[in-house]
């Protein structure tokens, strides 16, 4: 356990974060204000193709802007919706923002071609190498590296930090480029509302970029924090104890909640990773379970203390406040003990008074961390553990298997479903078994809640209802750009 410390932090900021529900209404409302826009002006007749072509490449533009605000970063647009929902939607989104301006120039060249095949074809070769198509042309170009390589980011060779770089320049060159294409070729961008909305869209993706890298960069320096101690917790399972440098104000924060982190000399915005809080607010600093899994993570355990972090957060609604209840089921997986450790911290600390039930699965007895701090939390109030280990080891005093249906319905034992909170995390599969089976055992789908650190093991009935939901906001605006080519 971290350090017995001597006073508390300040108790969470209010931040002021948008209802999920907004924000799905915003999300087609922005990307179709330029065809709104758009049917102000006058412009010269153009078949319903060619208006089509406009409609996409409009709305396309729009919601590839779009994309640079739901990367999680923006408390006040992902704050109520969860860094799962707030990436799948990001991955989601970015494959139609490609087929629509795949099929934008397309669509131009459809008329010529139904009349002239030949001719059809030298015009769309027009649009690819005119001078005046070229940062069209450089646009999307950009956009297919962008997707395609984010796709396939688990097999490349690269290292995550060059990745993300390459992820960054790329939206970049995307966006900008297809900015400078709108207002210089487009039909309906050259004047009017339709160029000033671009302009203003290029005026907040900088200000978003100020922000993400100048601005955290700057907060990163001016408010340093320090590594206290370093503590082995499990096999390649590392606790961080880290304190404000002094002038650093302490960091308001939920129980649940995760931050972005820096070390040393690499205290910059392109080099952090996020990691889950393990601690209770009610103490000051905060602590960190992580696991050596990738290429920073590798040498958590050799960090010195006095090491300089960089912290940039929180976020994340994975919180108790979020999602009141009058019990907790707590669910880890793995490395996932560590938001699990930190809401069970926040329960000691509090003095919590309702039942819990908690759950921690690992591979071998070897990669659990903090059994003596859970066995201590069970006579601090009503508190039921279930440890479960794949592998069996001398010694080893819990269970064998997995968390299955059984399991699962002792955990419900006694509790009202209906009343109940599950709050879980871990890795994929056990994330989406877990989850699957606690809805059929009558949780409502709403009260289980999850984050996972990888996206194997398919898809829960939670995740294929929320891409259900993603796909009708697509559709959304597919119907937006035919309404807006029938119209024109």
């Amino acid at each position: 356990m971290p350090p017995t410390r001597q006073a508390p932090t300040a108790p969470p900021e209010a931040t002021l974060r948008l209802p999920a529900e907004f924000v799905a209404l915003l999300y087609p409302v922005v990307c179709l204000a330029p065809l709104g826009l758009a049917m102000t002006r006058d412009v010269a007749p153009a078949s319903l193709w060619e208006v089509l072509a406009a409609g996409l490449g409009l709305a396309g533009l729009a919601a590839m802007a779009v994309q640079v605000v739901t990367s999680g970063r923006f408390e006040l647009v992902s704050g109520r919706l969860g860094i799962d929902r707030v990436m799948a939607f990001h991955k989601t989104a970015a494959w139609w923002v490609l087929l629509a301006l795949l099929v934008h120039p397309v669509a131009y060249v459809i008329p010529t071609y139904l009349a002239d095949p030949a001719l059809g074809l030298e015009r769309l070769i027009a649009y690819h190498t005119l001078p005046q198509y070229r940062t069209g042309v450089i646009a999307l170009s950009a956009l297919i590296l962008l997707v395609i390589s984010s796709a396939l980011r688990n097999r490349l060779p690269w290292r995550y930090e060059l990745w993300r770089g390459t992820h960054v320049i790329l939206a970049l060159v995307a966006l900008f480029c297809g900015l400078h294409h709108a207002v210089t070729a487009g039909r309906f961008s050259a004047l009017g509302a339709v160029h000033a909305y671009w302009w203003g869209i290029g005026i907040v993706a900088v200000a978003v970029m100020a922000i993400l890298y100048g601005l955290r960069w700057a907060r990163l320096h001016r408010r340093p924090w320090r590594l206290a101690s370093v503590t082995k917790r499990a096999d390649r399972m590392w606790e961080l104890d880290i304190q404000p440098a002094p002038g650093t104000p302490p960091l308001s924060y939920r129980a649940g909640q995760f931050v972005w982190i820096t070390e040393g000399a690499r205290r910059f915005p392109l080099f952090d990773h996020p990691f889950s809080i393990a601690d209770s607010p009610e103490r000051p600093g905060l602590s960190l379970i992580i696991k050596e899994a990738g290429d920073f993570t590798s040498r958590i355990g050799t960090l010195a203390p006095g090491t300089a972090i960089g912290l940039d957060g929180p976020f994340g609604h994975f919180t108790r406040e979020d999602h009141p209840a009058d019990a907790y089921l707590l669910i880890a997986g793995g490395v996932g003990i560590a938001p699990i450790m930190g809401l069970l911290r926040d329960l000691v600390a509090q003095g919590h008074d309702g039942p819990v039930r908690l759950a921690y699965a690992a591979g071998d007895p070897d990669n659990f961390a903090c059994l003596d701090e859970i066995a201590a939390a069970g006579s601090q109030f009503d508190l039921q553990s279930w440890l479960l280990s794949e592998e069996d080891a001398p010694g080893w005093q819990g269970d064998l298997g997995r968390l299955d249906r059984d399991r699962l319905r002792a955990m419900l034992d006694g509790l009202d479903p209906g009343r109940t909170v599950a709050l879980i995390c871990g890795p994929g599969p056990m994330v989406t078994a877990v989850s699957d089976t606690l809805v059929d055992l009558g949780m409502p789908m709403k009260q289980v809640i999850y984050e996972r650190f990888d996206y194997s093991g398919g898809a829960s009935a939670q995740d294929r209802r929320m891409r259900r939901r993603f796909l009708g906001l697509g559709a959304a605006l597919g119907l937006g750009v035919a309404g807006f080519a029938a119209l024109g």
